[in-house]
């Protein structure tokens, strides 16, 4: 089952055959700052395991968010994004109000993200800071190919 919202010009669905794969692939390989370097099929499998939005506008991809979930207790918001040319507009904020609002993902214990520049958009639909981050643990692949700078970010977090 798919869900779709109109919002004057612009659509979100969960419809993954609507999906535009090479796009998602593309805007998150060489355009984001955090999946730099992923390959097709992780950003394929990452889509087959979560539950994906797309926002439209007429048959065009835009915009793209999907959530890691075991719908019963957590949720990982991943993967944000809404191209260039269609920023400005409020599309990252009512994509989060749809995505927040889901019937699927009532009822969590806690939901999770990471970001480095959008903690303003974030926190207007009640993220904060980790309350105890000292009992968060992370475990990097020295293997992965994505993001190669990513040891060095664990140094310099600044970066």
């Amino acid at each position: 089952m798919t869900d779709t919202w109109h919002q004057g010009d612009y659509l979100i669905s969960t419809d993954r055959s609507r999906l535009d794969i090479d796009l998602i692939h593309n805007y998150l390989s060489n355009e984001s700052y955090w999946a730099t370097g992923r390959s097709r099929e992780v950003v394929e499998r990452s889509i087959e395991n979560s539950l994906a939005f797309g926002i439209y506008n007429g048959d065009k991809q835009v915009g793209f968010a999907r959530i890691v979930t075991d719908y019963a207790t957590f949720a990982w918001v991943a993967d944000v994004f809404v191209l260039p040319e269609h920023r400005g507009r409020g599309l990252s904020k009512w994509l989060m109000e749809v995505i927040i609002a889901h019937p699927q993902l009532q009822g969590f214990r806690r939901w999770v993200l990471s970001t480095k520049d959008a903690h303003g958009l974030y926190e207007r639909f009640g993220f904060i800071k980790l309350h105890r981050p000292e009992r968060w643990m992370e475990r990097p692949d020295p293997n992965m190919k994505e993001s190669p700078d990513y040891w060095n970010a664990l140094q310099n977090p600044e970066r």
